[in-house]
C-alpha cells in the first residue's frame, strides 16, 4: 500500500506576518519558512500507519517554488520515503493543487491520499474535497482518528455535534485535524539520511495542469490594533459600557 502525502511551504506559525509596504501582498524576504502544521500531522499518521506494517511506501509532494524542497526534505526526515516537487513560482489554488496531486496519485497508483485539513496562509480548507471529487473517491474530513482495515479505512472525524466515523473504501482522501497526533521531532541521523533519499523534480504542465491565476489580490492590509483595555469601578458601569459603548447588550 502506498500513501501520498501532501505538504505546503508557509511562514512559519511562530513568526509575525509582515505586510509589503505597497500593500501587494504579505512580505517574505527573510522569513522562515516550514512545513504548514496540518500537513505535518498528515505526515507523521503516514509514518506511524508505515511504522505498524500498514503503508509500504510513504510519498511527500509540494507544489510551489524550488525552496519547497526544504519542506519535502524535512518531511523525508520525518520517515517519508520519497519526494516529489512540482516546482512553479506561480500561486497555486486548490483547485490546481487538487488537479496536479490526482495526476500524482494516478501516476503513483495510492491508495491512501492524506492532507492537512487547511493551510494557515490561506485557510481555505478546500483542496482535499476537491481532490476527492475529481477522483470520485471517498473522502474523511478533520481527521481525529485513522484506522485501517483490510481494502478500507475507518476515520473518525470531528464535527460540530461532536465525533463521526465514516468507514470509506479504498482509495481515499484523508484531511487531518490537530488531536489526530502529536508529530515528533527530527533526529539528526534521519536529517542526514533524508539529503540522499529521492526527490523527483515536475512542473504542472506534466499533468496538464494551467496555473495562470483567475483571481487579483487587490489590497493586502494587516488587522487593525486593538485597542487598550479600560478598567471599570463598578458592575454597574460595566454593564453601562457593554450597553452603550460595545452595544453588545
Amino acid at each position: 500500500m502506498k500513501a501520498l502525502v501532501a505538504v505546503k511551504r508557509v511562514i512559519d506559525y511562530n513568526v509575525k506576518v509582515r505586510v509589503k509596504a505597497d500593500n501587494s501582498g504579505v512580505d517574505l524576504s527573510n522569513t522562515k519558512m516550514s512545513i504548514n502544521p496540518f500537513c505535518e500531522i498528515a505526515v507523521e499518521e503516514a509514518v506511524r500507519l508505515k511504522e505498524a506494517g500498514v503503508v509500504d511506501e510513504v510519498i511527500v509532494a509540494s507544489i510551489g517554488p524550488k525552496e519547497a524542497q526544504e519542506q519535502i526534505r524535512a518531511a523525508l526526515a520525518l520517515g517519508a520515503d520519497r519526494g516529489i516537487l512540482v516546482q512553479t513560482d506561480d500561486k497555486a489554488y486548490p483547485l490546481q493543487v487538487a488537479k496536479i496531486l490526482k495526476g500524482i496519485a494516478e501516476q503513483e497508483g495510492t491508495d491512501l491520499i492524506l492532507l492537512g485539513k487547511q493551510a494557515i496562509d490561506d485557510d481555505n480548507n478546500q483542496t482535499g474535497q476537491m481532490l476527492a471529487a475529481l477522483m470520485g473517491i471517498g473522502q474523511g474530513t478533520f481527521a481525529s482518528e485513522v484506522k485501517v482495515e483490510g481494502d478500507k479505512v475507518n476515520v473518525t472525524r470531528e464535527i460540530d455535534g461532536g465525533l463521526q466515523t465514516v468507514a470509506l473504501p479504498l482509495p481515499a482522501v484523508i484531511t487531518t485535524d490537530l488531536r489526530l497526533n502529536e508529530p515528533r521531532y527530527a533526529k539528526l541521523p534521519n536529517i542526514m539520511k533524508a539529503k540522499k533519499k529521492p526527490l523527483d523534480e515536475k512542473t504542472p504542465a506534466d499533468f496538464g495542469v494551467d496555473m495562470a491565476s483567475k483571481q487579483e489580490i487587490v489590497k493586502v492590509t494587516p488587522p487593525a490594533e486593538r485597542s487598550a483595555g479600560v478598567k471599570v469601578g463598578s458592575v454597574d458601569e460595566l454593564i453601562d459600557k457593554l450597553k452603550n459603548e460595545a452595544k453588545v447588550l
